[in-house]
């Protein structure tokens, strides 16, 4: 696996490393050693999947509070999107600051998103399925978000929001 960090502290573009032949491809996508031997939390504990119907859905932008504060792998499995991290540790050199990657099926890249950072994206296809694996249990309770269009944060969305939840339209201005 290629591990490149972003301008956030601490999160990182995976990209797969491919054995090819005549059949296609072989490449792991994680392994445990590697991600202790980058510091990044080497466990997880679920696995999600969001399937999403029309370009332009926005999800996010979400993370767990504190002591349920999660690290996730994201990676698109079909269709594209654009995914973003925030960094809201207060004591991190880019406190505030985000990052954007385009992951698609065809690319194979992956965002690890640490703990304690915001997370969330916007589908760039119709039919997108976005897979995150997590490392902590979901606790409603811990679960926090900030807005997608906080001025804050300043996050360059690539195309327009066609669809988004209530819930996600609802979620505060920064007050960190």
């Amino acid at each position: 696996m290629i591990f490149k960090e972003t301008k956030v502290r601490g999160a990182f573009i995976l990209e797969v490393e491919r054995v090819e032949d005549e059949r296609g491809f072989f490449a792991r996508s994680w392994c445990q050693k590697e991600f202790q031997l980058h510091s990044l939390v080497p466990h997880l504990v679920q696995a999600n999947i969001s399937f999403n119907k029309k370009k332009g859905t926005l999800r996010g932008i979400h993370y767990q509070a504190p002591p349920h504060g999660e690290a996730k792998v994201v990676r698109c499995t079909r269709g594209a999107i654009f995914d973003v991290v925030i960094d809201l540790r207060p004591e991190s050199p880019t406190f505030k600051q985000w990052t954007g990657v385009e992951l698609t099926a065809d690319n194979y890249k992956m965002l690890y998103v640490p703990e304690n950072c915001a997370h969330g994206y916007i589908t760039l296809e119709d039919s997108t399925e976005v897979t995150y694996l997590v490392s902590q249990f979901y606790h409603r309770e811990r679960e926090r978000g900030v807005r997608y269009d906080d001025p804050a944060f300043g996050v360059r969305w690539p195309i327009k929001v066609q669809v988004i939840s209530e819930k996600d339209k609802s979620l505060p201005y920064v007050s960190i």
